[in-house]
């Protein structure tokens, strides 16, 4: 593990990260069982999904298909990418979107905030209650631990890019179904392509999921960096913010994909 400084030290002593976890790596065996804890875990929406996303339960994106709802759809223009060709004009296209049903149920849509020269871009599930509200990700209890890893890595949250996989809130919290994941897709597309951030953090297993096209566990999926659209960006996935409020053992585990994401970026950057 690299030395850190007193306000790194700092931060993740707030964040409630015990620097001793981090020299001693839990067994292969409590280490799968951590992670099946988090791929099982029951959705409650009075915890603190009612903020941001959380874990979901054990069923993959692909099982989540639901009825078609009852609320008409008018026929959208297809998206180009002249239609979105700066953060502002993707902003402006995703808060008119109308492409399925969650337009009718949402007060705002959440496009995503960040700098266009972000070399970083954390994506996590769908919005919260606060972040319909304020149509801004991740400004609940689990955006500010959020915070504090982004601070906890020397970077500011001006200094990144934060977005969602789908960019209105689902009724209740519920998981996003593939149609709304499908319909959503172009707009992160195009938010990927403007800003060319050197590395990607999938926040929890329906983000992960929904980037990679797969259904593997999210155990299955950690301590790798995969490679994500036609630019191969690297992406590295972690725990939900959420999940960790609920389960604080499980920080030193995040912290540790976040050191693995640091170290994609510093080779990038020394290659360059």
């Amino acid at each position: 593990m690299p030395d850190l400084d007193y306000r790194q030290l700092e931060i993740l002593d707030k964040m409630g990260i015990d620097i001793w976890r981090l020299r001693h790596r839990q067994s292969g065996e409590n280490a799968a069982q951590a992670d099946n804890l988090a791929d099982n875990l029951a959705d409650n929406p009075a915890d603190d999904r009612i903020d941001d996303d959380a874990e979901a339960d054990s069923k993959s994106v692909e099982q989540l298909i639901e009825p078609k709802s009852a609320i008409a759809l008018e026929r959208q223009p297809e998206l180009t990418v002249d239609a979105l060709n700066t953060l502002d004009n993707v902003a402006m296209e995703i808060n008119r979107c109308q492409r399925c049903q969650l337009h009718a149920t949402r007060i705002k849509a959440v496009p995503g905030v960040g700098s266009l020269q972000a070399q970083w871009m954390f994506i996590g599930e769908a919005p919260g209650q606060n972040e319909d509200q304020q149509g801004l990700p991740f400004v609940g209890r689990a955006g500010q631990l959020l915070d504090a890893m982004i601070a906890a890595l020397r970077m500011q949250r001006s200094g990144v890019f934060i977005a969602n996989v789908i960019k209105c809130r689902p009724p209740a919290n519920r998981d996003p179904v593939p149609e709304e994941i499908a319909e959503c897709e172009p707009y992160l597309h195009r938010q990927l392509a403007l800003v060319k951030p050197k590395v990607i953090v999938a926040l929890g297993r329906i983000s992960a999921q929904a980037l990679l096209k797969t259904s593997e566990s999210l155990g299955s999926l950690r301590g790798k960096v995969h490679q994500y659209g036609p630019s191969n960006t690297p992406l590295v996935i972690t725990y939900h913010p959420a999940y960790l409020l609920r389960s604080p053992q499980q920080k030193s585990k995040s912290w540790e994909d976040l050191l693995l994401a640091k170290s994609v970026v510093d080779s990038i950057l020394h290659e360059n």
